[in-house]
C-alpha cells in the first residue's frame, strides 16, 4: 500500500528532522513545506507577522499537487509541514476542492488522498527552547505563540498518530514506523 506521511505540529517542533529521517531511514522521498513558502510568506515571518488563511492556503495547494502527483507515481512520500488547523488538512488531502465546498470530510467519504498525520506534540517551554537555538531559520520565537494559538490538534476522524516530542529520535522513529507497516 502506498503511504503519505504529512509530519505536524508548530515551528520547533522537531518536523523537519522528524521527516527527514524517518525518509532516509525508510528510503521514501521527503519534502519540507517551508522550502515551498513563497517569498512574500517567508518576508512575513521574518518581521514577526503570522500569516493568515489566505497566505497558507496557496501554499497548501501547491503541497497537495507535490502529494498527489507522489500518490499517482506510487511514491511513498514524507512530508514535513506545520497542518496546524484541520482546515488547511482537509487541503493537503483535497485541494482546493476542500475550500470550495468549505465542507469537513464527513466520516464514510472517501477523502481525495490517503494521508496520515504524524502530530509532534509538547510543552511550548522545550519548543521555545530549541527556538532560541536555531540560527538562520525564518520564524522567530515570537510567533510561536501564534501558532499555539492557531493550533487545532487533529482528532476523529482524522487520520492521525500523536508523537511526543519529548522522546528520543529514534523512539520517536520507531512509533512512527510502527503506526506506518
Amino acid at each position: 500500500a502506498m503511504v503519505l506521511v504529512v509530519v505536524m505540529g508548530v515551528s520547533g517542533s522537531g518536523k523537519t528532522t522528524v521527516g527527514s529521517r524517518l525518509a532516509e531511514k525508510l528510503g521514501w522521498k521527503f519534502y519540507d513545506a517551508d522550502d515551498y513558502h513563497p517569498l512574500e510568506n517567508k518576508k512575513k515571518m521574518e518581521k514577526g507577522m503570522p500569516l493568515n488563511d489566505e497566505d497558507r492556503i496557496p501554499w497548501l495547494c501547491a503541497l497537495h499537487d507535490i502529494l498527489r502527483r507522489e500518490d499517482t507515481s506510487r511514491q511513498n512520500t514524507i512530508l514535513a509541514c506545520s497542518a496546524l488547523k484541520k482546515m488547511y488538512r482537509c487541503v493537503l488531502i483535497s485541494g482546493a476542492s476542500a475550500i470550495e465546498s468549505n465542507q469537513p470530510l464527513q466520516p464514510g467519504e472517501n477523502p481525495a488522498l490517503k494521508i496520515l498525520f504524524v502530530h509532534l506534540d509538547g510543552p511550548k517551554d522545550i519548543i521555545a527552547s530549541r527556538l532560541e537555538k536555531r540560527r538562520g531559520h525564518f520564524m522567530p520565537l515570537e510567533l510561536l505563540k501564534s501558532q499555539f494559538d492557531t493550533l487545532e490538534p487533529p482528532s476523529a476522524p482524522e487520520n492521525f498518530i500523536t508523537v511526543s516530542l519529548e522522546k528520543s529520535l529514534p523512539e520517536i522513529l520507531l512509533q512512527i514506523e510502527n503506526a506506518i507497516l
